[in-house]
């Protein structure tokens, strides 16, 4: 089965025109779409995420060491605020390309999920590793600049870079005098797939609710469903 639809808007948005459109049409076709249609003539883009992750992380890399002559631990939590799946789906978001994702229908209509976040980051890496082959390092980099390392000054400012119970804890003490505190409200399901519900306290009242697979990844959740509760969590441009 061929793909027809128009990618010239998608490459206009992405500031490449690819030589080689398979590339393009590869980083946009999901797992899930070729389950529901064998017939089709190209590849899933875990391989060109693969690629692109390796891609992404050199640029950054070698843009913070040129740039910054920070110590290596600081340079890494800005890399890591900067490759994040978070950061990573925003960008997508900003892109607007999520309509041109092939899809499972069960996945299309899967639209605000943890895995559609994951879904969208996989796809920028999927999409730098086929402006990388279609381009070389030039393209790659000017896509990286442009679309990935311009958010750097805005989470230098804001602190992005700082993980959410850091953040929430140091402006909750700054801003009222207290310590927050998490407390475990549920787990479920069984032991190898546990589910936690957290919840973040200042002193007796309940700010937020938090869930995830591990006690620190509900905390983490509920932390920065608790910025956003007390208004100070800082919007990405």
């Amino acid at each position: 089965m061929e793909h027809t639809q128009d990618l010239s808007p998608l490459e206009e948005r992405l500031g490449h025109v690819f030589k080689d459109k398979g590339l393009l049409i590869q980083a946009i076709t999901h797992r899930s779409y070729l389950n529901e249609h064998v017939d089709f003539l190209y590849a899933h883009n875990e391989r060109l995420e693969f690629l692109g992750d390796a891609v992404l992380e050199l640029i950054v890399t070698e843009h913070l060491y040129l740039n910054y002559a920070n110590p290596e631990g600081e340079l890494t939590t800005w890399r890591s605020a900067l490759v994040n799946a978070k950061t990573l789906a925003g960008i997508a978001d900003q892109l607007q390309f999520e309509e041109f994702l092939l899809l499972s229908k069960g996945e299309a209509r899967d639209a605000h999920s943890k895995a559609r976040m994951y879904i969208l980051a996989n796809a920028i890496e999927a999409i730098i590793g086929a402006i990388y082959l279609d381009g070389g390092t030039s393209a790659a980099t000017k896509f990286v600049d442009n679309y990935i390392l311009s958010h750097l000054p805005f989470i230098l400012k804001n602190l992005l870079y700082v993980d959410p119970k850091s953040r929430f804890q140091e402006t909750a003490q700054e801003m009222l005098g207290v310590t927050p505190t998490y407390k475990v409200l549920s787990e479920t399901g069984p032991d190898h797939n546990k589910e936690f519900t957290v919840g973040l306290f200042v002193e007796k009242e309940m700010i937020a609710v938090g869930r995830g697979t591990s006690k620190q990844e509900a905390q983490v959740a509920a932390a920065e469903a608790g910025l956003e509760a007390k208004g100070w969590d800082v919007k990405a441009e």
